[in-house]
């Protein structure tokens, strides 16, 4: 069950964001304000450049934050030490576009690597893993190699992995790119019905229009701006 619902997952204000440095200082983003409530399933889309995976990485505490505020879980990450970004990580759970598996390592055992830094004793992490290989529908292929995992299968490994550890946060940049439209929608499904079974929140960037109607709100970010968002059910495919 989620617990303290009148507090948002993720809370942010006035972020702005620049790359480089002197007279190569380019603002990225500008004047950001968003609240993701705790269970909430978003999808962030607009045209490439927009600003979107970097605004994906500093909710992941994988960048530091240089201007406005920006909280996750109740943590401000503004001025965040590299302990505290690292204590943030561990709620969140990642899927990018490029699977990321390691090829030496089975589909089983690739999971597992997501519960090294969490005290989980060998009997749960087992149970966790097995019951998580399930949930995606490959219990029969926890032993396989990536190289023999179609595309589907790979990202269904991923986002196992990334549930694995039971993150309160769950941010995708782009899970479906690589996939057909059948094993796209696939996947998001799956990742949506364990994430509500988890109680979990779900930030997820797409270009693919094709999923749209899975979320509960739309966020349209173009030029570094956040332009609009609208409730999911108005969008007409």
């Amino acid at each position: 069950m989620v617990t303290n619902l009148s507090e948002p997952a993720i809370s942010i204000a006035h972020l702005n964001h620049y790359y480089g440095q002197g007279s190569l200082r380019k603002q990225v983003l500008f004047d950001i304000n968003l609240r993701i409530d705790r269970g909430e399933i978003i999808i962030m889309t607009g045209p490439s450049g927009s600003g979107k995976t970097t605004l994906l990485t500093l909710m992941g505490s994988l960048r530091s934050i240089q201007e406005g505020n920006l909280t996750i879980l109740e943590q401000d990450l503004l001025h965040a030490t590299k302990e505290q970004m690292t204590l943030a990580r561990r709620n969140i759970g990642y899927i990018f576009q490029a699977h990321n598996l390691l090829s030496f390592l089975t589909a089983y055992q690739n999971i597992e690597m997501a519960l090294e830094i969490q005290e989980v004793t060998a009997t749960a992490a087992d149970t966790r893993i097995r019951s998580v290989l399930s949930a995606v529908g490959l219990e029969h292929r926890m032993d396989y190699y990536p190289s023999d995992l179609s595309g589907g299968q790979k990202q269904r490994v991923a986002i196992a992995r990334a549930l694995v550890s039971q993150p309160k946060i769950i941010l995708a940049d782009e899970p479906t790119a690589a996939l057909d439209k059948k094993s796209g929608r696939d996947v998001v499904e799956i990742m949506e019905k364990l994430a509500r079974d988890q109680g979990c929140t779900i930030l997820l960037v797409t270009h693919d229009n094709r999923i749209l109607d899975l979320a509960d709100r739309i966020i349209y970010m173009e030029d570094g701006y956040l332009v609009h968002h609208s409730d999911a059910n108005a969008i007409v495919q």
